[in-house]
């Protein structure tokens, strides 16, 4: 069972990896997401208008679970939650970035993808972490043999994953959904295709969905 704060995973298994390079595409691109049936969304701090997205979208799409990604020191964290995000996802992990989780109460994802950090961020108390980059760091099979040592410990893995590989990271049982950009290729998104987008995110569901029937 999913500890509460992090109840909102529960509901996807997919989840966008956003990387919005025009604050005009950010309210088009999450309702063609929401309309595809993918509701949880993680908007990446790689662009100079990703906190004003995520403002954007929280307060225009309210189906929207608006989270930040990439998200790599304590100032971020907090501009992340001013700008309306409910989630936290880091690529790596720090004592800061811990301390602000827990005294803010925002849940956090922080990365690992070793033993060891696996290790330091259970023992800080946090038991859904990010994996990442997924693909080069030993994909699928490196997640279930984290499943033997750290039976109480699910990931999110991101990096390299997309339709012809997806199923094998939900089929896991220690993985609570995988992230991924494809169902938003850049030439949509330049395009405005919207409803190219939500066919996508639609396909991304109903692949997704597989996962129950597998297990």
């Amino acid at each position: 069972m999913l500890p509460q704060a992090y109840d909102f995973l529960a509901s996807t298994s997919v989840i966008p990896v956003m990387v919005i390079e025009r604050e005009a595409d950010a309210i088009p691109m999450a309702e063609a997401l929401v309309a595809g049936g993918i509701k949880v969304l993680e908007i990446t701090l790689r662009t100079p208008c990703a906190l004003a997205a995520i403002k954007a979208i929280s307060k225009a799409v309210p189906d929207a679970h608006v989270g930040a990604g990439t998200v790599c020191n304590s100032d971020d964290f907090s501009a992340a939650i001013d700008a309306g995000a409910r989630f936290i996802v880091s690529p790596g992990q720090s004592d800061s970035l811990f301390d602000k989780s827990i005294t803010s109460k925002t849940p956090l994802l922080p990365g690992a993808v070793t033993a060891t950090e696996v290790m330091r961020a259970a023992e800080a108390g946090f038991k859904v972490l990010k994996f990442f980059p997924a693909s080069t760091s030993g994909g699928a099979a490196a997640i279930k043999a984290f499943s033997g040592p750290f039976a109480s410990v699910s990931f999110v893995p991101t990096g390299g994953i997309g339709p012809k590989n997806l199923l094998e990271y939900l089929e896991l049982p220690n993985v609570q959904a995988a992230g991924g950009s494809w169902m938003l290729p850049k030439s949509k998104v330049q395009a405005g295709d919207w409803q190219a987008v939500t066919q996508l995110c639609r396909e991304a569901s109903e692949l997704s969905n597989m996962k129950e029937l597998t297990q």
